[in-house]
């Protein structure tokens, strides 16, 4: 910005000194005295607002960089404080359970099977959280050493609707795979993986029972777009902007009980946008989620 400030006033203090008034229509040189008098002095001003404009822009430079240095000092807090707060939970369940077992040793064997399997939910829940973690890590810090190879998306999706085949069940679910066949895209498989897995496990977790999924997906010369919605019970309008921000829960309560890490839409919408793609959220009418992003082919 400066040296465009400045190359315009240059260019304006000569073509008006050369011509001395609006109404000539020649080139004159600068014969006379004053004619230099007052190119030295447009110089001068030159040079004047020119480091007033540079001290200006250096101060600018550095309030963006404190305000940008304090946000993300202030995300890391936040981070830190969410992760902590996500880890205690966990963490204290398996030593209250392990405690209980090894102070009672006269446990009924029933009651120790059950402590056994809510620590190994427990564990399992931790793990869950750690791999979220890692991977939004890798995502953030270390991006170029993701790995880009060809990807069937339309067989990633296969695999997981096999291994969410029970789940479903379970809630008397319907998965709807619309997906055409062999939908090729340059990407890394395992991210690709995460989006269409988390996305399908979030439905799974908080669309209800008896709710369906669809998946569709069109394309244009450079990108796949995919639609992904269910019928289930939906969110608030205000809690829509915020669905993709890391740790967010709309029930606290319930998102712990389903075992969610609360990072899963997070990692969709980083996994979208290191593909070159986007996303977006919005709520279904008749009640649902309706997401729509893209992927680069």
């Amino acid at each position: 910005m400066w040296f465009s400030v400045m190359a315009i006033f240059f260019i304006y203090a000569i073509i008006f000194i050369m011509f001395e008034d609006y109404d000539r229509k020649t080139f004159e040189p600068l014969n006379e005295m004053s004619d230099w008098h007052l190119l030295i002095f447009s110089l001068v001003v030159m040079a004047v607002l020119g480091l007033m404009l540079y001290r200006y822009s250096r101060r600018m430079d550095q309030r963006i960089k404190q305000e940008q240095e304090m946000k993300q000092s202030l995300m890391r807090r936040q981070l830190t404080q969410n992760i902590s707060h996500e880890l205690k939970t966990p963490v204290a369940s398996i030593l209250g359970y392990a405690e209980t077992i090894v102070a009672n040793p006269t446990m009924p064997p029933e009651t120790r099977t059950r402590f056994i399997e809510r620590t190994r939910l427990q564990a399992l829940r931790l793990t869950t959280l750690l791999n979220d973690l890692s991977t939004i890590n890798r995502m953030d810090y270390a991006p170029h050493l993701i790995a880009m190879k060809r990807v069937n998306v339309s067989q990633v999706v296969a695999d997981i609707a096999q291994d969410v085949d029970l789940a479903l069940k379970s809630k008397h679910m319907t998965l709807n795979n619309c997906l055409p066949e062999d939908i090729i895209v340059t990407g890394n498989d395992s991210l690709i993986y995460s989006i269409f897995s988390n996305l399908i496990d979030n439905a799974i977790s908080y669309a209800g029972e008896n709710t369906a999924i669809d998946i569709t997906a069109t394309q244009t010369d450079d990108y796949w777009h995919f639609k992904f919605c269910d019928n289930g019970e939906g969110v608030e309008a205000q809690h829509l902007p915020h669905l993709f921000e890391r740790f967010y829960r709309i029930d606290t309560g319930r998102s712990r009980a389903n075992g969610g890490s609360g990072l899963g839409l997070a990692i969709v919408k980083n996994a979208v946008i290191q593909h070159k793609g986007n996303i977006t959220v919005n709520a279904i009418n008749d009640g649902g989620l309706e997401f729509n992003f893209s992927l680069k082919k």
